[in-house]
């Protein structure tokens, strides 16, 4: 009898049925030589401390670190997790052969491995290792099984993921409680959880303590068009003055005009975080909604597997875009012009060196029905993306006019768009159902050289801006890059060697700040809470809190993933580490009531507003506010 074990019973179904496998039994389904069962979450975890030593039960200075010879893992305390593992030991007694049909991923991997280990299965294991769940996926994938041994450095990353996160969590929460909790309050430290929230209480900070500067502009208005001064910003408003007199009484010359064609690409395909951006940007979707969404999507076989870090697709994908396109059918009107002729295929899309285990998240081709308008939303996001990527590239001219007034230079850029391509996939839809392409470019109006005449110069009073708080979409690619914010696709994709978390974890670690009342959200933006931000001031030890620092395990787990680091080496440098880290916690002489730890903020009440520049900030009952409040400034900063 051949045992399969899937991540959950709705993919045990899925399975059962390729596999004519149709007799429910209590916890598994079986027939035609197969047994289907299922895993639900974690069904195993690693012990507790006091498993390891009774005496690490009680939170002691003096017992840490906790550092435990060997690691251990359990069946977790749950009568249904009980229940189910026992039906798993029992097939796995008498199974001729196991597949593992986990989830394809690195944490997938390690749940169903500590099941096995568990229940002791002692025959071969097979590896199923699929994008999609479609029917035929699902048989491809089972004509094409694995060998359990090829996925051992994906476990192993897993597994030194998973200690990893005991190591620092368990030793840093009990450290930082001990010495600075004052008996009442638990500081909870993780690996990936205290750099995130580092990067948002950095920022906040930085918005705090921003002052503003004034500064002045100078433009001009020829032809209904405005013009800016070349020369930029004026740091006085004496010197904006006065080239703001020198060109009041000439006429404005159109010196140079120069025009250039170009092109650009559709927007690449989703991996796991740009949805999650993009969701976030558009519906305000949290990360953990998007990915619950893209997850069920994934579950009812309509686009692939999700928790992904990479926009590309393997080259074996290309033959099966056409049946793709053809099968969803609600976007015909956009995929018939497409089916007509040979679709392209080029290294923007298609790259098999940078894709590993999985490719983006592109719909599977199965037509979507029964979806929520949640779901609807994001399946047309994947779908319109995915299309976009195999239509011309839009063809652009830009065009930049130069003029001058009495030696003083002005400039000004317009893009012109001279063929769609691409575009044509996003068009908006307007009140009476037509499409209409939508207008985000800037067009001139034709100039000629030489040409000149009267113009309307004004001299605008400015402020400069502090930076803006963290919304979750910024705070996903702040975490993918270690902190590093870039809109360049290609330097984005050199920095997630070191992001920190992976595409999957990240939501959650959102979610655990949140619960854990480190942060808040206020509108989109992500708030640091008083407490948040006293632990970080609290934490001295970099090697905690620093995203940098943190992106460089992360980078090395993700080397063990692909077996070019020893796992035995990462835990080696992070037993060490935690080490260091008591040592130096240990050390400090500062107390709980120390003003060092707890420094006191100054009041901000009639300093000037840092959103604004006009206004003064007045004391509320929780926050402060701008006194311009009545002409508009939305400035609040809590307590």
């Amino acid at each position: 009898m051949i045992v399969c074990i899937a991540e959950k019973p709705s993919v045990a179904r899925d399975i059962a049925e390729v596999l004519g496998a149709k007799t429910r039994k209590d916890g598994y389904i079986e027939g035609n030589g197969y047994q289907v069962t299922w895993t639900f979450g974690h069904l195993c975890g690693l012990l507790e401390p006091h498993e390891y030593a009774p005496e690490w039960k009680a939170w002691a200075l003096s017992h840490l670190p906790m550092i435990p010879q060997r690691f251990g893992i359990k069946v977790m305390n749950d009568s249904g997790i009980q229940k189910q593992f026992h039906v798993i030991e029992t097939l796995m007694a008498s199974a001729d052969e196991v597949v593992n049909c986990g989830d394809a991923g690195q944490e997938g991997e390690l749940i169903q491995r500590w099941v096995m280990q568990k229940a002791l299965c002692k025959c071969p294991v097979k590896r199923l290792w699929i994008s999609s769940l479609t029917e035929e996926a699902i048989r491809e994938g089972f004509s094409k099984l694995k060998d359990q041994s090829q996925f051992q450095s994906l476990y192993e990353a897993g597994l030194s993921r998973a200690i990893g996160d005991w190591l620092l969590g368990m030793n840093a929460t009990r450290l930082y409680t001990l010495k600075y909790g004052k008996n009442r309050q638990v500081l909870s430290i993780g690996r990936v959880q205290t750099p995130t929230l580092a990067l948002i209480v950095n920022r906040q900070l930085e918005i705090e303590n921003f002052k503003p500067e004034a500064y002045w502009e100078l433009k001009t208005v020829y032809r209904d068009t405005i013009f800016s001064a070349s020369k930029g910003r004026f740091s006085s408003v004496e010197e904006g003055t006065n080239f703001l007199e020198t060109v009041r009484t000439a006429d404005f010359f159109v010196t140079d005009i120069t025009t250039k064609k170009g092109t650009e690409s559709a927007p690449r395909l989703f991996d796991l975080t740009s949805l999650q951006v993009e969701c976030n940007k558009k519906f305000a979707y949290s990360a953990d909604e998007t990915l619950k969404i893209i997850q069920s999507l994934y579950e009812k076989k309509v686009t692939t597997y999700p928790r992904v870090d990479t926009t590309y697709l393997s080259d074996d994908i290309y033959p099966k875009i056409p049946d793709i396109l053809k099968g969803i059918k609600d976007y015909e009107l956009l995929t018939k012009p497409l089916l007509a002729g040979k679709l392209p295929k080029t290294k923007k899309v298609f790259d098999n060196a940078k894709v590993t285990d999985h490719h983006a998240i592109i719909p599977t081709g199965v037509h979507p029905t029964a979806l929520t308008d949640t779901e609807k939303k994001v399946f047309d996001l994947v779908a319109r993306r995915f299309i976009a990527n195999f239509y011309p590239e839009c063809k652009i001219s830009t065009t930049t006019v130069l003029g001058e007034v009495e030696k003083v230079e002005f400039k000004v850029n317009g893009k012109q768009i001279l063929d769609p391509g691409w575009r044509v996939v996003f068009a908006k839809i307007k009140n009476d159902g037509d499409e209409q392409e939508e207008e985000d470019e800037k067009t001139l109006p034709l100039f000629e050289k030489g040409e000149s005449g009267p113009h309307e110069p004004t001299l605008a009073e400015k402020w400069t801006s502090p930076p803006k708080p963290y919304t979750e979409a910024t705070l996903l690619r702040a975490m993918e890059t270690a902190g590093k914010l870039v809109d360049n696709d290609e330097l984005r994709d050199a920095l997630k060697e070191n992001g920190i978390g992976r595409p999957s974890t990240r939501a959650a670690i959102i979610e655990t700040l949140f619960k854990r009342d480190y942060i808040r959200k206020e509108k989109k933006n992500l708030i640091a809470t008083t407490t948040g931000v006293e632990l970080i001031q609290i934490i001295q030890e970099d090697l905690l809190k620093s995203a940098e620092l943190t992106g460089l395990w992360e980078k090395k787990l993700r080397q063990v993933e692909k077996g070019e680091y020893l796992a035995k080496d990462f835990l080696a440098e992070l037993k060490a580490m935690v080490t260091e880290i008591v040592f130096n916690v240990k050390s400090d002489n500062r107390r709980p009531g120390d003003a060092a730890l707890h420094p006191a903020k100054p009041s901000l009440e009639g300093t000037p507003c840092p959103l604004c520049g006009k206004g003064t900030l007045l004391k509320g009952n929780t926050a402060y506010g701008c006194s311009e409040w009545k002409t508009g400034c939305t400035y609040r900063q809590a307590f």
